[in-house]
Formats: structure tokens, C-alpha cells, sequence
């Protein structure tokens, strides 16, 4: 994977709109938390975001609280979010709304 370069505030901030339930934390964390109907549901949701993260070498920080998931982004390399960050965040929101369709 090549160095990818940090987006600005305007960038991630337009960014934002095409992921309306993604948040930014201190300028450097990209945020989505979902409620899962059952604790079974939340860990499979889990794992098939660890097989995208795997396969495209970038892994997000995770936490499971019983059926609420936290997924946090960030590109340690780079100091802050990146065009990375946000594939994984559209990846992963695309797998969610499989899962709650």
C-alpha cells in the first residue's frame, strides 16, 4: 500500500454527505456506531468487516458492547483520515445496509 495523502477538513467534511451516519472525532477518526438486533448479528457484521479490512490491508479500530458495534477509521501514517478511510467506511456501510435491509 503507497503512502495516501490526508484529506483536508473541506474534504472529509463533503466526504460526510455521501455517509450521512459517519461522524468525525478530533479531526482524525472517522465514527459509525450501529445496534445490531442480537449479539449474534452484531459479531457476524463484525467479521465480514475484518474479512474487507484484511483484504484491502487496512483495519479499522473495533468495539463490540453486546449488539452495539463502533468502528473507528483513521491512517496512522498519514495523521488523520485519508481517500483509504473513507473506501472502508463506504464498504463497511454498504455491508450494514445489507445486513438491516
Amino acid at each position: 500500500m503507497g503512502k495516501a495523502r490526508r484529506l483536508t477538513e473541506a474534504e472529509w467534511k463533503a466526504a460526510l454527505a455521501e455517509l450521512p451516519e459517519w461522524s468525525v472525532e478530533e479531526d482524525k477518526w472517522l465514527v459509525r456506531k450501529a445496534m445490531f438486533p442480537t449479539f449474534p448479528t452484531a459479531i457476524e457484521y463484525v467479521r465480514q468487516v475484518a474479512d474487507v479490512a484484511e483484504a484491502d490491508d487496512h483495519h479499522p479500530f473495533i468495539a463490540i458492547d453486546y449488539r452495539k458495534v463502533t468502528l473507528k477509521l483513521t491512517t496512522w501514517h498519514a495523521g488523520g483520515l485519508t481517500e483509504l478511510d473513507l473506501a472502508s467506511a463506504r464498504a463497511y456501510e454498504a455491508l450494514l445496509q445489507q445486513r438491516l435491509a
